[in-house]
């Protein structure tokens, strides 16, 4: 689900990666009605029952997306980094390579929300667990 606020940090968003970052918002929320956006920790943040993935702003050579507990899905998906607890970390240089990855991004959604609604719905996700500290 579209939120203004997202809209409005999107508008200020000057890195030279703002096309793919949009771009990839879309593939983000189209994946699954169900899934939401905020700002969170002063980022687009993506979730559904627990925080999906976020965007690392700062990334000027690439869209940098993290998948705060992918690790803890009981699949593994192609083109995702380690990251700490749990994390996985997603980077993406171009639109075109956005779409390329589009199957992947939209399956790691999918399968996050399987499993939120069944053998990871008992799992307990605390800001601590996100692997940052919000600021503010």
């Amino acid at each position: 689900m579209r939120d203004a606020d997202v809209d409005l940090w999107m508008g200020h968003y000057t890195s030279p990666m703002k096309d793919v970052v949009q771009h990839l918002r879309w593939i983000l929320l189209a994946a699954d009605d169900r899934v939401e956006e905020k700002i969170k920790w002063e980022t687009p943040t993506f979730s559904y029952r627990g925080d999906i993935a976020s965007f690392y702003p700062q990334g000027s050579m690439a869209a940098v997306l993290v998948f705060h507990k992918a690790g803890l899905l009981p699949v593994t998906f192609p083109g995702l980094e380690p990251a700490p607890r749990d994390g996985r970390v997603m980077r993406i240089i171009s639109i075109a390579e956005a779409e390329d990855r589009r199957d992947t991004i939209e399956d790691i959604v999918r399968a996050w929300i399987a499993w939120r609604n069944g053998a990871g719905s008992a799992v307990s996700l605390t800001m601590a667990d996100a692997g940052v500290t919000p600021r503010g």
